[in-house]
């Protein structure tokens, strides 16, 4: 037992740490293009009649949102495509040396953007181009830190665990947004580079202490098959007969610790794996697109200064927090993975237009719709890409096949990261035609997000109603 809650924390860190990576370039984004008319201008400074004499080139032209769009996407995209083979690289290597070098890499790009501020770099191919690379190397965090926790965890109450171990991603941003708000005003450089550190050491401990299998330290592996009266409804979005009949035996044969290493598309045919990864597609669209343009938002819209914005954008990972912790509950007392997720992202379309609507209306209200709408975002996104993504990677048709999981998290989350690269650069090319478009963005992502889950609701609620028929049948006996 010690030896799991030594893992769950130390993994929890190590995700932490690949968020907190990434969080500096949306504080970092309203210092390096100001409004220069609130400035006072140095008096050595030579300069004449030039309005973004304050801002960092090659960020201070008209089309500069469309610049942050770009760069950001230059990081999802390479995010995206890297997560494909990522699962695929973590499934046969060794995960800790395959998350030792991540982390290691992560935390030399990192520090590279941050150092273009003291080499006074102002070509945009170079931050381009760190970005990518940065993108490419992050993408050996999920699924590596996903197939450890489900080593060493089974099904049982799994929802609630890694609803508090996933909040990793809203602590992560948290004090990635506190840290770079720390030195933005000052050398935004540093917001870059201190992360970079951070990360890098937790790869150091990622060497040095990380156990991989509980075989590994003689302790009983995890049972991945739930033994409780509500495991029928667990797995009611999860399973398909009419799937199973056709493809059980093509997706895998193994039923030992040496089974192969599924393939791509047997991972695929695994039931719920497309559903859940298209809704997952438009859920991280509208998370990142928060987590990269939310301290932009606050600043033009409520006039707060870098910092000031960036620490009030913590308090959507605050509800973060909140929301994958209610979902990991809800969903595990109910059965309803999909369910649980499709009512959060219900209530959440119109949250959000509430939120643009009055939600820079005093600070109280600010507060309370940023918990609010973090809550109702980040808690689908975060129990798909934990519990549910654990539940599918040892689903009952893999036959034991533990392999697989890493390979069905890449699945899933690298085609979230598809929509996580898509919301911010829509967000760049609509935010000049004015916020409420973004908005309207948003919202339509959500809905359809809701849209791509409704068979397997519709399965988990026939599932509820065949368990409540039989239950009472028993009684009636």
């Amino acid at each position: 037992m010690e030896y799991r809650g030594f893992i769950l924390l130390l993994t929890f860190l190590f995700y932490t740490a690949y968020h907190l990576s990434r969080k500096p370039i949306s504080i970092v984004k309203s210092q390096l293009h100001r409004n220069c008319s609130y400035i006072v201008r140095p008096a050595d400074l030579n300069v004449t009649d030039n309005s973004t004499w304050c801002d960092w080139a090659p960020f201070d032209q008209d089309n500069y949102q469309n610049l942050f769009g770009w760069l950001d996407n230059c990081f999802l995209v390479a995010y995206a495509i890297g997560m494909f083979f990522s699962g695929i690289f973590g499934e046969r290597l060794p995960l800790r040396y395959y998350l030792t070098t991540g982390m290691l890499l992560s935390g030399l790009f990192t520090a590279l953007f941050g150092l273009g501020y003291y080499w006074n770099i102002h070509s945009m191919w170079y931050y381009c181009l760190v970005q990518v690379v940065n993108g490419l190397v992050q993408t050996t965090g999920w699924p590596a830190v996903v197939a450890c926790v489900g080593n060493w965890f089974g099904k049982g109450k799994r929802g609630f665990i890694m609803g508090v171990w996933n909040s990793h991603t809203s602590v992560g941003n948290i004090l990635g947004s506190f840290i770079a708000g720390a030195f933005v005003s000052t050398a935004w450089g540093m917001s870059f580079i201190v992360p970079g550190i951070i990360i890098a050491i937790m790869g150091v401990f990622c060497f040095f202490f990380l156990v991989e299998h509980p075989e590994d330290v003689n302790c009983s592996p995890p049972q991945h098959h739930e033994s409780s009266e509500r495991e029928p409804l667990l797995r009611n979005s999860l399973n398909s007969e009419e799937i199973f009949n056709n493809h059980t035996t093509a997706v895998v044969e193994a039923g030992d610790e040496e089974a192969e290493a599924i393939s791509f598309f047997g991972a695929l045919r695994i039931p719920g794996v497309v559903e859940f990864s298209l809704c997952l597609l438009f859920a991280k669209l509208v998370s990142y697109t928060f987590l990269y343009w939310l301290p932009l938002y606050i600043a033009n819209v409520a006039h707060f200064d870098p910092k000031a914005a960036g620490d009030m954008s913590t308090l959507f990972d605050f509800g973060g927090i909140l929301g994958g912790i209610l979902a990991g509950l809800v969903s595990d007392y109910t059965g309803g993975r999909a369910s649980t997720c499709c009512v959060m992202l219900i209530v959440a379309a119109p949250m959000l237009f509430v939120y643009h609507l009055v939600g820079q209306n005093g600070v109280p209200t600010t507060i309370g719709m940023l918990l609010v709408c973090g809550a109702l975002v980040n808690g689908p996104y975060a129990l798909i890409t934990t519990a549910v993504s654990a539940d599918l990677g040892t689903h009952e048709c893999l036959r034991g096949n533990a392999r697989a999981l890493s390979t069905v998290t890449a699945i899933i989350d690298g085609t979230g990261s598809i929509g996580a690269a898509i919301g911010p650069l829509l967000a760049g090319l609509i935010s000049p035609t004015g916020w409420n478009n973004v908005f309207y963005m948003l919202i339509t992502a959500d809905i359809l997000a809701c849209l791509l889950l409704s068979r397997l609701v519709f399965k988990e609620i026939r599932g509820w109603c065949g368990h409540c028929t039989r239950q009472r049948g028993f009684k009636e006996i």
